[in-house]
């Protein structure tokens, strides 16, 4: 029977510390899989309500804008006449 180098016995330890860690960071990231998936999900949908929002808003600040160019100009598009 051999025995065990003393020296040895602190790498073994390490060593299995080492593989203990890899298996609880490969559990943790496995488990996160599902939430990181259902939070990618929601950003994207919320990315997608608000470029929409965006979208209406910018085209509703244009008509806006047009109407009111259009009440300057008197409502047929012609400049008023300039004040004597």
């Amino acid at each position: 029977m051999r025995r065990v180098s003393v020296i040895a016995v602190p790498y073994l330890i390490s060593l299995l510390a080492v593989v203990l860690a890899t298996g609880a960071l490969l559990t943790v990231l496995a488990r996160l899989r599902g939430p990181t998936r259902r939070l990618s999900e929601a950003a994207r949908r919320s990315r997608a309500h608000f470029a929409d929002r965006i979208k209406a808003l910018t085209a509703r600040a244009a008509a806006l804008r047009m109407a009111l160019n259009r009440r300057r100009r008197g409502g047929d598009g012609s400049r008023p006449a300039p004040a004597a």
